[in-house]
């Protein structure tokens, strides 16, 4: 049975924030890529994209998501997108793995779920001025992505580490294959 990993789409989602990660998913056999949107029409995102989604919020049953991917947007920071909660937090008490990269970093500071694991964001101040309720500044590691427990956070120029932190915990690739995408995406180099 394949791994269902679900990417959540909505109206100015940062497209090139998934876009490492999503093709490399897409082409490996045991995964299949799930996009939704909360009602199951089209998103456009911040580039321009018009995306049709697979299915809807209400279509989706928390036990089939082995990871949920957030992708960035203003709609974060302004405290849209709150249709996602119960299932952000039912996929987080089951430990399902949830990857949130650049603005979709402080809904997840919203929910708390910051506050006790490793994560980063674009920068902490940016967090804490976001998200006044946010407790997690011990645990904020200045990096480009972080996996802390099952929660992968990324800063919105960390898009080729936010996707080897995913490849890293779904076991897509061994350590030497991994090395070598990376170090061909992020520098243009090929040693395999």
């Amino acid at each position: 049975m394949k791994k269902k990993v679900y990417i959540f789409l909505f109206n100015g989602f940062s497209d090139w924030e998934i876009a490492y990660a999503t093709p490399e998913l897409k082409k490996h056999k045991e995964y299949e890529l799930v996009y939704f949107t909360s009602d199951g029409n089209s998103a456009l995102s911040m580039g321009g994209l018009n995306v049709s989604p697979s299915t809807s919020l209400n279509e989706i049953k928390a036990s089939e998501i082995d990871m949920l991917i957030l992708p960035g947007g203003t709609a974060w920071e302004e405290g849209k997108n709150r249709e996602i909660d119960k299932l952000v937090r039912i996929l987080a008490e089951e430990n399902k793995t949830i990857a949130a990269i650049c603005a979709a970093t402080t809904y997840l500071g919203n929910l708390g779920l910051l506050d006790n694991v490793q994560h980063t964001s674009n920068d902490v101040n940016y967090l804490k001025a976001i998200v006044p309720e946010y407790k997690g500044e011990n645990n904020y590691i200045n990096s480009f992505a972080v996996t802390g427990d099952n929660i992968i956070t990324a800063n919105g120029i960390g898009t080729i580490e936010f996707a080897c932190e995913i490849f890293k915990k779904l076991n897509l690739y061994n350590d030497t294959d991994l090395e070598n995408w990376f170090q061909l995406f992020k520098n243009g180099v090929w040693k395999g």
